[in-house]
Parts: C-alpha cells; structure tokens; sequence
C-alpha cells in the first residue's frame, strides 16, 4: 500500500504574491501540530507545491526525517482567474457547479483535476509502498480527492481547516481508503 498524506497549506498572511504569501504565526504553530500529528506515520518522502506556505507547512516533517521536500507543480493552487475576482464566492462557486467552466485566465475544475491527478499518478509510481506527505492546498486537494470519489466535493472544500491533514491510501493507483487525520492537539 502506499499513502498519500495530503497536507492543505496552515493559516497564511494575505498577500497579493500567491507563490511567496508566507505562513502566518498561528500558520507556524499549527504546522508545528502537523509535524507531530505525522511523526507517528513512517514518512519516507515529502512533496509540496512551489508555494511558500505550502512548503513551509510541511518542511518541518521534511526535516525530521533528515529530506528536503521535493517541489512537484502539479500541486499548486488551481488558477481561478488571471486578475483577482470582484466576488470569490460567486467565482468559485461557478467552477464547482460547472466543472468545464473556467473564468478568464484561470483553470476549470476539470483542467486543475486533470493537472493534480497526472501529479498524483506521477508520486503513486515512482514512490509506491512508501508513505508520502504532500503539501498542497485546499481546491486542488479535494479535486484529487474527487476524482476518486464524488462525494468530495465543494462542501468538503468549504468545511476544510487551515491546515487539514487527509490520508490517501492506495494499492498502485486504485484509491482504497480515505482518512481525516487532522486534530488540533
């Protein structure tokens, strides 16, 4: 078996600079959680998005089992549009009711699923039967996630912590078990 830990980035201070947003102190604490929470699984690899606060949330694990964490594209925050939205709430509600639906510049739920899972099968083969953290972030994860099984969806999404912690389990590339490890400790 191999498992997925898809880690969803810790609590971030806003800045326009999606790839460089830094986590904030609270972000810190909780991957400092995350770290704990996950010291108990075995971990041989850790991954992350290009993304400052997804790496930051999970390099903490990386460093207790003497790695770096290893930078996979695929696992960066879907594009929703190229220039910031006037109302998140209804942009990102369109693409989750219209998965072909993608606002100008950005990702349709279908292309950013199609990115993720090509990046998910990559880590699945080169690294089956070992157990893997991915530092990721919120949309893309639960679009993975869903291309497995529909009912993780848009409110799954919606509901997600800052961070949230879901183990992946897979036998090759058939996903056989879902886990929410996250918990404040």
């Amino acid at each position: 078996m191999t498992n997925l830990y898809f880690v969803r980035h810790a609590h971030s201070i806003y800045t326009p600079d999606e790839l460089g947003r830094p986590l904030s102190e609270r972000g810190f604490t909780d991957a400092s959680m995350g770290r704990e929470l996950l010291e108990t699984e075995n971990i041989d690899v850790v991954i992350s998005s290009p993304y400052k606060r997804a790496i930051q949330t999970v390099e903490l694990v990386a460093e207790h089992i003497n790695k770096e964490v290893e930078i996979i594209e695929g696992f960066k925050e879907r594009i929703l549009a190229e220039a910031p939205v006037e109302d998140f709430n209804l942009a990102i509600n369109k693409v989750w009711e219209d998965y072909s639906f993608s606002w100008a510049g950005g990702e349709s739920n279908l292309v950013a699923q199609k990115r993720g899972i090509e990046s998910t099968y990559h880590v699945l083969d080169k690294y089956n039967g070992k157990n893997i953290v991915i530092g990721t972030h919120g949309n893309i994860m639960v679009l993975i996630m869903n291309y497995f099984d529909s009912k993780y969806d848009f409110s799954l999404w919606k509901n997600l912590e800052m961070p949230d912690i879901y183990k992946l389990t897979f036998k090759d590339r058939e996903l056989k078990s879902v886990e929410r490890l996250w918990r404040e400790i």
